[in-house]
């Protein structure tokens, strides 16, 4: 097995056109600009993503997860950070980029028998919020505590607009807490587990697959840090959940991970070492988001949406437009 990344010196260096969706003043960029985001968070995102067996099936089918983990984990994160913290011309790109690449992902899912496309719009806002309340989540209990309801508030309403890049329907985005709390009720029938979700979701759980080869001095610390995220990603399942897929966990250990992880997250907020850390996971990020972290002014200082950035740059066709013309 691999661990090769994308080669990262494809992306273009140049100046930021905007602020793109959100801005500085807004709750994505506090929230995904925190340690716990792109380490914990993403982590428990797509590990939780693989208990819908649509998205499981569409994983399987390429096997990139197996055969290049860490080129597949760097993809997902550089278009979610793209999507949060770039600018809304690399925004639309990347969106169009993961349109063209899931309009391959179809099959028929084993269990059911029905077809399966990664470019379904139930499968798209699958991903969507287990990202988006993944990352809230891991703020709320590792980082500086529960957003107030304004905050919140806004959090969903900009959850919302980066639906817009996805082929989802983003009136189906909850905006509130009670709302992603029902998705989730709503959702967990179609949900399940089979020998190859436990060993997909035990892959993803292994935090080395974040740290590059070339990293040789963090080689003695992969095995620690890699079982202490392991666990902290664990404790954020609900009894549920942890119940389904088999990854029951005490409360020992619960009790010591969280408060280590909430100081590890608060030692690592400083711009510096943040830096640092994001480019031993995922240099690739890092080259999206150092702009945005260190206040880097753009071409045009504003906030945009998705379809004034659509039509600046040409491309009028919406993303479910885009995978309707690709099959």
């Amino acid at each position: 097995m691999t661990s090769s990344r994308p080669n990262t010196r494809k992306i273009v260096k140049r100046q930021r056109e905007d602020h793109g969706f959100f801005g500085p003043d807004s709750v994505t960029w506090r929230l995904w600009g925190y340690p716990t985001s792109l380490t914990v968070g993403f982590q428990r995102s797509v590990v939780i993503e693989e208990l819908d067996p649509f998205l499981l099936a569409a994983v399987v089918g390429t096997d990139k997860v197996r055969y290049n983990p860490a080129g597949r984990y760097d993809n997902t994160i550089i278009y979610f950070a793209t999507m949060a913290l770039g600018d809304s011309r690399a925004a639309i790109e990347a969106s169009e980029i993961l349109v063209r690449v899931h309009s391959k992902a179809t099959g028929i899912e084993p269990v059911s028998g029905r077809p399966y496309s990664a470019n379904d719009p139930e499968t798209q806002l699958w991903i969507h919020l287990t990202a988006w309340h993944s990352i809230l989540y891991v703020y709320e209990t590792f980082g500086p505590g529960r957003l107030s309801e304004e905050d919140e508030k806004q959090y969903w309403a900009e959850c919302a607009i980066a639906a817009e890049l996805q082929t989802c329907d983003p009136a189906d985005v909850p905006r509130d807490r009670e709302g992603i709390r029902q998705y989730f009720e709503d959702v967990r029938p179609r949900l399940c587990v089979t020998t190859e979700t436990q060993d997909m979701m035990d892959h993803l759980l292994d935090a080395a697959i974040l740290v590059q080869p070339r990293q040789l001095v963090l080689r003695p610390f992969t095995t620690v840090i890699g079982k202490v995220t392991r666990a902290a990603t664990i404790s954020t399942f609900p009894k549920w959940m942890q119940k389904m897929s088999g990854f029951n966990q005490s409360w020992a250990t619960r009790l010591v991970v969280r408060p280590l992880v909430k100081i590890s997250a608060r030692l690592a907020t400083p711009l510096p070492i943040k830096l640092r850390v994001l480019k031993v996971i995922s240099p690739g990020t890092l080259a999206v988001v150092k702009p945005a972290l260190t206040g880097e002014e753009p071409i045009n200082p504003v906030v945009v949406t998705p379809a004034e950035a659509r039509a600046k740059y040409g491309r009028l066709a919406s993303p479910a437009e885009l995978a309707l013309q690709a099959v």
